[in-house]
């Protein structure tokens, strides 16, 4: 085994027949991952509506009850994503050395930024053979850092912000994230950004799920399939 920039590759000297299994994520961050699959789910669906409601008719009863269970279902997916992440950050300082890679990306180091731009090489088809990484290669790390982690940090404090004006004064929401409405300019700035960053985080999983299959397919080592068993398989 070699390490590169906090990252760990597979020796190239390995015979094409045999297949390396490395235990790399643990249950606390394979459950963290479903589970705000779903939240995400919910909340993009649940967003949506949110932002373009579907009441069509003044005082139509069940329009009105549709909202609110969607608003409800918005505001539990919410917590339980905001709680979640929350208990991903403090295994992050509990679990082995994967589960620190996602929110401390080597971004200072030269290396690390060589291996960013052999991986999008890799992507446009500019590259042969694929490196292979026992985490996150560096791009992939890039994008689930500034793109998911920095993104959901901001997701969290601007739906929260927005929460808190129904939640009314002296609620936690209230005390916590209150202040960040008047920042931004008020609280329809702060819904349209938070709207904004809603759209650019579904973009992100759309790339991520791609790239995730790809890999699965072009690089012969899993990816897909190592979220659910925990074990990173290589072949080649």
């Amino acid at each position: 085994m070699s390490t590169h920039s906090e990252s760990s590759t597979l020796s190239s000297s390995t015979e094409s027949s045999r297949v390396q299994s490395v235990y790399v994520y643990q249950v606390p961050v394979r459950l963290w991952h479903w589970l705000t699959v779903l939240c995400m789910l919910t909340l993009i669906i649940t967003g949506i509506f949110i932002g373009t409601p579907f009441i069509t008719l003044p005082g139509n009863n069940m329009d009105a009850l549709l909202m609110s269970y969607c608003r409800f279902a918005h505001f539990t997916a919410g917590y339980i994503f905001a709680i979640a992440f929350v208990g991903r950050l403090v295994w992050a300082f509990m679990g082995n050395e994967h589960a620190r890679q996602l929110f401390l990306p080597p971004i200072w180091r030269g290396q690390w930024w060589s291996e960013v731009m052999f991986e999008f090489r890799w992507y446009f088809f500019l590259e042969d053979k694929p490196k292979k990484y026992i985490g996150h290669n560096p791009l992939a790390l890039g994008m689930m850092f500034f793109c998911f982690v920095l993104g959901s940090l901001f997701m969290i404090a601007t739906g929260f912000a927005l929460y808190s004006e129904g939640a009314g004064p002296g609620h936690w929401s209230q005390i916590v994230f209150g202040w960040i409405n008047p920042a931004l300019g008020g609280s329809t700035n702060t819904h349209n950004l938070h709207r904004l960053v809603m759209w650019i985080m579904i973009c992100f999983i759309m790339v991520h799920v791609y790239a995730a299959v790809r890999e699965d397919i072009m690089s012969r080592q899993s990816i897909i399939s190592s979220m659910i068993s925990g074990h990173r398989t290589f072949k080649d």
